[in-house]
């Protein structure tokens, strides 16, 4: 049996993604390709993977920066769209638009040739209805190989149902303070395709990835979370890394104790109480 190499930043195992990667990270502004969004990368690099991020319900793309930054620092290319931002924003579209994205980063060159994406390593990462837009645009798009979703919301149309037809790997962290979407990341886990781990992070709401001030949040009287940021950004960097690079020391070690946070049984009864009338309404609005 051939010796395996030794961890190292480009060997990583599941403890160096408690810290940045790498990288030197580069910002840009994907509306001059004729969508609205960011777009975080490496420096440079070959055949990175791809991460098209859905944003929160009333949320802009600039709210996720500093996730995405963190993303960008281990070697992944991460895009997010900017668009569908009303009260009653189209799902589906937002969905379509993550795709788009996606395929708009994997086929140009960005950094002045400097960084290129791999069209055989796409993912997506989703938070609240952007979480379920993230589910949406999986079902639809077999080219997208692992799906992360925070404190994730149903959708119109179902992303419960969607999960149930997607096989790629898939990783969900749901708020044990969470009060509007209590269960919907758990249905989502629990109708789930293809393999998947559920996670709670202890004390975290629904908005808590949003990072600093926002309307919505104001209104709600909800706050950003640096506990569900910082567990976010570990577990969805070797998430993505595991499943869009060769990276097989990381295969067992998913399942590894993360602060903060606590391994979930996707098939426990109790975590996926009755659906009401109520909760009809909130993913609706959501």
């Amino acid at each position: 049996m051939a010796k395996q190499a030794p961890p190292s930043i480009n060997r990583p195992t599941f403890e160096y993604f408690t810290y940045k990667g790498p990288h030197r990270v580069a910002v840009g502004d994907l509306a001059p390709a004729g969508l609205p969004g960011l777009v975080f990368t490496p420096s440079s690099g070959r055949r990175l993977p791809i991460v098209a991020l859905g944003h929160g319900w009333l949320q802009s793309a600039d709210k996720y920066a500093d996730t995405m930054r963190y993303l960008a620092s281990w070697g992944i290319i991460v895009v997010a769209p900017n668009t569908h931002r009303s009260l009653f924003s189209s799902h589906q579209g937002l969905a379509l638009d993550l795709s788009r994205a996606l395929r708009m980063v994997a086929y140009g060159e960005l950094g002045g040739g400097r960084v290129r994406g791999d069209l055989r390593r796409l993912g997506v990462l989703g938070h609240s209805t952007g979480g379920g837009a993230a589910v949406l645009a999986a079902a639809k798009d077999p080219q997208i190989r692992a799906v992360v979703t925070v404190t994730a919301a149903e959708t119109r149309p179902s992303a419960v149902e969607a999960a149930g037809r997607v096989d790629a790997p898939s990783l969900h962290l749901i708020g044990a303070q969470d009060d509007w979407a209590e269960s919907d990341g758990a249905r989502i886990a629990q109708s789930w395709g293809g393999p998947t781990q559920l996670r709670r992070v202890k004390g975290s709401g629904h908005l808590g990835l949003a990072e600093g001030s926002s309307f919505v949040n104001n209104i709600l009287g909800a706050d950003s979370d640096k506990k569900v940021q910082h567990a976010t950004r570990i577990l969805a960097s070797a998430f993505f890394i595991r499943h869009l690079t060769d990276a097989p020391q990381l295969a067992d070690q998913m399942e590894s104790k993360v602060s903060g946070t606590t391994l979930l049984d996707p098939n426990d009864p109790d975590l996926t109480p009755p659906v009401d009338a109520g909760d009809l309404v909130t993913a609706a609005m959501l």
